[in-house]
């Protein structure tokens, strides 16, 4: 094992006991009938978020003391750093205030900008999904699934999945051409899931997801994820996630594939 891969596995175990302690945060609050507070953007926010924030921040600040961290619920810190943690505490805070286990914590770390480890962690079904450059892909959950995407699977077969139409509709008119184009190509399409879907992806039960308008934290912990288990995961154009994307996410199970939804997204 290398410098560079002894150093990747340290972070592993940083960033696992960090989600192991704020899925310790976020359990109890779970179908409780938690109130939520309306952000800026309409978006809800509960306790539980902040609170699964502080938690995540207070630990990877203590074990990574000069690496910088963005979150969803506070301001970001040391933004410059070579190495930045990437937070969403609770992403699908819809979900998990009408008791769906379909919430997930992300957990990103970005290298000058661009995704190099990823978590999906679902703290009530205790499933974590984990991956990075030069990482095998990691999961733990009692469902079942085993982690690797759909080899195989064509487009006109693809199981597409994206949260909600209004993702889309927020990012204007092209973007819902765009999108409608790739929905009626793929063999069905489904709507929710948040960032679990990913996960999903990532155990061949989903085969490609496209949506718009996701901001760091949504998107930071999914490319490596899925390119573990061997997807990929770019913009709507082709090009890597990283910090001053567009916000538009296509994740695919196969390289195929991937260029095949491309090809209808740009046409």
């Amino acid at each position: 094992m290398n410098s560079r891969e002894a150093g990747m596995q340290d972070l592993i175990a940083i960033a696992n006991a960090a989600l192991d302690a704020s899925g310790a945060v976020i359990r109890p609050y779970f179908r409780t009938g938690l109130g939520a507070d309306d952000k800026s953007d309409e978006s809800p926010v509960t306790a539980a978020d902040r609170m699964a924030e502080e938690s995540l921040r207070t630990a990877l600040a203590k074990a990574t003391p000069d690496f910088g961290i963005i979150g969803e619920e506070f301001p970001a810190h040391n933004t410059k750093a070579r190495f930045v943690w990437v937070i969403d505490p609770i992403d699908g805070t819809r979900a998990f205030i009408t008791g769906r286990t379909s919430f997930t914590t992300l957990l990103g770390l970005l290298e000058d900008g661009e995704p190099v480890l990823g978590f999906i962690d679902q703290p009530i079904t205790r499933e974590r999904w984990g991956g990075g450059r030069g990482v095998k892909p990691l999961f733990t959950g009692g469902l079942g699934g085993k982690p690797g995407t759909r080899q195989g699977v064509k487009l006109g077969g693809a199981e597409l999945s994206a949260t909600s139409p209004e993702m889309i509709a927020g990012a204007g008119p092209e973007a819902v051409m765009r999108f409608d184009r790739l929905k009626h190509a793929a063999k069905r399409i489904y709507w929710g899931g948040d960032a679990y879907s990913y996960g999903l992806l990532a155990l061949g039960q989903i085969d490609l997801i496209a949506e718009h308008d996701l901001k760091p934290w949504d998107w930071a912990a999914l490319g490596p994820v899925i390119e573990s288990a061997g997807g990929v995961v770019t913009d709507w154009s082709g090009a890597p996630l990283k910090l001053g994307c567009d916000g538009s996410v296509l994740a695919s199970a196969n390289r195929a594939l991937h260029d095949e939804a491309l090809e209808i997204l740009n046409k």
